[in-house]
């Protein structure tokens, strides 16, 4: 790098100040050593500080004693390049290079010729500052002079688009351009800087001019680079290049604002690539001038990130022939609704983009429809309209996930276009039903006006198919509602078909049974019996809890007042299904004024009868049936044996609420035959022995029937005296009475089971240790006559309590033990098998 550019004029016009700085005998400070050799004339104080700051340099360890041509010429060269401000109008360019010794002959010397201009791209005639790369301005000769001219337009070396699309084809890395750019483009944005590690500085030259045309021109000459800086790591350029053996030791604190590209290595970093740049390097450095200068034409001005840049670089690409991507096409549609400022452009870069891409969606195609709208071409908004409306409709027929619900045309013309395109699908592309059904209301969204018969003839077609459905989808059911709701002469053919269909042949009912029940209503079939009584049918089963309402319904329309077995089967379909008891209970009040009905009626009644009851509510429900079929003219409907049933349920009602002793109301429910009845078991479980506990009892007729109880009603009286015994806090009568009675039970002869028997020893066991003193003198005299031993177990409890005395106490606790087992003449067990605290 030789050589001095022609001179110009100071002042005559853009130029370029020139510095000099080396280590030398004669400059600016008048003494020897590192010192401005020599400057243009008005440079300033500031200038001279900035060049200096970017001056410095340290060549690699194995070149620092070069002293040959030979050598010197292996040394990294640095061009550096210093903007000032955003636009990049006033910066400095300078070319540092190792020049071995000084006049002292000490090694370490190096030269820096620097060139300033405060309209830096005016000066350099439109050159960017790599482009000075190994230019002939350059010099690394001291002036005899303090003094030097001013520059205007330096030659520019070596460097181009050509020399550098020729070094990426041989570079073995050029596939990491993109990652390149993309970091370039992140430390313009946002932060950090970029390190390029390779062979030699033309090469880093090479990296750097690449990046600077692919970049847009005014990021490009925001670009701050140096080819050569032997510690990166105390530059805050954007651009940092050096070679190997160079110190790329960073600090912790420095790691995450260098990323580092080593090409000499191989040596990458993960990088996120943008669109921009993928598009970008897709061009090629040799194909990318021209696209900047038509990318001018589609900028608002203050692009500043990739994505700011995306859509108008593609947008400029496409109009040059450049063939998008879809992110490239995407970023320009999502960026045209907002591109009001490029004018009549706008519809031009939709036309564009319509007519080349063919896979758009429908949101895309919208989205450009609007643009050439905005943009002030109507033919190419219409074109793009109607493809819109045929993508549309196509999807709805289709049912697409996509799709989207018609919107009312109001454009006459718009309208008429559709409706043929509409016709043309429905006699061609509309292979099923329900494709068929969705054009229909697809042309009711729209508000088409399609030929009058066409279209009673599709609603026919459609009413005949869904006849021979067997179990049409829920889509196609929805549909055909909603089509129904909009079209009232789609009632009508429903109506006509299902005539149609149970006229044709025989047994074809069924298939209304099949048919959406809703989508026809009474109103449509009030002129059509027939078909009502199929219409209610089908409803009952969708809607169970209105079957009774229906069947009277039903025969009201016949003329009769009792349904048969047919009607009842139909209407309670199901194999298990029967009359709940409220169901039956409605029917017989509804059937009250029928007289005679038919045996089917009273089979049903009798099964409501003897079904499951789960709870008390049930219980009450079949009561109050039971009480409704034993009024005066109903009890002939029922079979004999149901009849009978129905007697001795409601003799056992009436028995809970008459009866005035606890054992004879036990002894009431023995009725042969009746332990399968549902309503019997309920009767036991939920009521019996609740009022047993609420009468007086017997206890010489508990001692002798409780066995005849049955085990289950045995053990389930016991527990609920023991409950009565721990949970009385002062014990009425007729508790007092339950629990004597219980208590003076034989635990001997075998005549309670095992579980029956810890029940009784549970409750005199606590009796005799909780009870209070009044109520155990109490139960004492109510025992005394049944058990005259447990009455005096029960006395020495009492007196033991007042007296105090502990060993009577544990006497008393002794023989309560022994006793256990015992006959009923011995001395009866107190506590029982396990002693309970009050309250358990």
């Amino acid at each position: 790098m030789t050589g001095r550019a022609a001179s110009g004029p100071a002042g005559a016009g853009a130029h370029f100040q020139q510095l000099y700085y080396t280590s030398c005998e004669h400059g600016l400070t008048g003494f020897s050593g590192f010192q401005f050799n020599a400057v243009s004339a008005g440079v300033s104080l500031e200038t001279r500080q900035a060049v200096e700051a970017l001056a410095g340099y340290e060549p690699p360890r194995a070149l620092v004693e070069s002293d040959t041509p030979e050598l010197l010429a292996r040394c990294p060269v640095n061009l550096c390049y210093r903007p000032y401000d955003p636009q990049g109008r006033t910066a400095t360019a300078l070319c540092v290079a190792y020049v071995g010794r000084d006049s002292a002959r000490r090694f370490g010397n190096y030269f820096a010729h620097a060139l300033h201009s405060d309209d830096f791209p005016a000066a350099g005639g439109g050159a960017l500052a790599i482009e000075l790369w190994d230019s002939p301005v350059w010099t690394r000769s001291a002036s005899p002079d303090t003094e030097i001219p001013v520059l205007a337009a330096p030659p520019r070396g070596p460097l181009d688009t050509r020399a550098v699309r020729d070094f990426l084809r041989a570079h073995p890395h050029a596939a990491r351009l993109p990652d390149l750019l993309a970091a370039v483009f992140a430390t313009l944005t946002d932060h950090g800087s970029v390190v390029v590690v390779d062979d030699s500085t033309d090469r880093i030259a090479h990296w750097f001019a690449a990046v600077s045309y692919l970049l847009p021109p005014p990021l490009a000459r925001r670009l701050s680079f140096a080819t050569y800086v032997f510690r990166p790591a105390r530059s805050r350029l954007h651009l940092i290049g050096t070679v190997p053996g160079a110190q790329l030791d960073f600090g912790t604190d420095d790691e995450a604002a260098y990323t580092v590209f080593d090409f000499s290595r191989g040596h990458f970093p993960e990088v996120a690539v943008p669109g921009l740049v993928s598009l970008l390097t897709r061009i090629g450095v040799g194909s990318v001038r021209p696209v900047w200068s038509w990318t001018a034409d589609y900028t608002r001005g203050g692009e500043e990130r990739p994505a700011d840049w995306h859509a108008p670089v593609a947008a400029a690409a496409a109009s040059g022939g450049i063939a998008l991507t879809g992110a490239d096409v995407r970023a320009v549609i999502g960026w045209l609704a907002g591109a009001d400022h490029l004018g009549p452009r706008r519809a031009a870069v939709a036309a564009d983009l319509h007519r080349k891409h063919r896979d758009l969606d429908d949101a895309q195609l919208a989205a450009l429809s609007d643009a050439a709208k905005a943009g002030g071409d109507p033919a190419v908004h219409q074109e793009i309209e109607g493809k819109l409306h045929e993508s549309r409709m196509r999807a709805y027929m289709t049912g697409a996930e996509d799709a989207a619900a018609p919107v009312p045309l109001t454009d006459p013309a718009e309208r008429e276009r559709a409706t043929a395109l509409w016709e043309r699908l429905l006699g061609g592309e509309a292979a099923t039903a329900r494709q068929r059904v969705r054009l229909l209301l697809w042309a009711l969204g729209a508000r088409l006006a399609p030929e009058p018969g066409l279209v009673e003839r599709e609603t026919l077609a459609v009413a005949r198919t869904l006849l021979g459905v067997a179990s049409p989808g829920p889509g196609l059911r929805r549909e055909v509602v909603e089509l129904v709701a909009g079209m009232p002469r789609m009632r009508e053919a429903l109506a006509e078909a299902v005539q149609e269909a149970l006229e044709g042949r025989d047994g074809q009912e069924q298939l209304f049974a099949q048919f959406p029940a809703e989508l026809l209503g009474e109103r449509d079939l009030r002129d059509h019996p027939l078909l009502l009584e199929y219409h209610w049918r089908a409803r009952a089963e969708r809607e169970p809890s209105r079957t009774v309402d229906i069947m009277f319904a039903i025969l009201e329309v016949r003329g009769r007042t009792s349904p048969d077995a047919e009607l009842l089967r139909g209407l309670w379909r199901h194999p298990s299904r029967t009359w709940t008891h409220r169901e039956a209970l409605r029917i017989a009040a509804r059937l009250a004024d029928a007289g005679q009905v038919d045996e089917a009626v009273g089979a049903w009644l009798d099964r409501a009868v003897n079904q499951r009851i789960d709870d008390e509510e049930g219980l009450s429900a079949c009561l109050a049936l039971c009480a409704e079929l034993a009024a005066p003219g109903r009890t002939a409907w029922l079979p004999p044996a149901a009849r009978e049933r129905v007697r001795i349920v409601l003799e056992l009602d009436r028995a809970l609420r008459t009866e005035r002793e606890a054992v004879a109301l036990a002894g009431a429910f023995r009725v042969s035959g009746t332990a399968t009845w549902t309503a019997v078991q309920a009767l036991k479980r939920y009521r019996l022995v609740p009022a047993m506990l609420a009468l007086p009892v017997d206890a010489g007729r508990l001692r002798d029937e409780l066995p005849e109880f049955g085990h289950s009603l045995a053990e389930h009286y016991l527990a609920a005296v023991r409950r009565a015994a721990i949970g009385a806090e002062r014990c009425d009568d007729v508790t007092l009475g339950h629990v004597a009675a219980v208590a003076a039970l034989p635990t001997a002869g075998g005549r309670l089971s095992q579980a029956q028997q810890d029940l009784v020893l549970l409750i005199r066991g606590h009796t005799a240790a909780y009870w209070r003193t009044a109520d155990l003198r109490r139960l004492e005299g109510a025992v005394r006559p049944h058990h005259p031993q447990l009455a005096d177990h029960y006395r020495d409890a009492a007196e033991a309590r007042r007296s105090g005395a502990q060993k009577l106490a544990g006497k008393v606790r002794l023989s309560l033990r022994r006793g256990r087992g015992g006959s009923p003449d011995e001395v009866p067990p107190g506590e029982g098998p396990r002693r309970e605290k009050k309250g358990r």
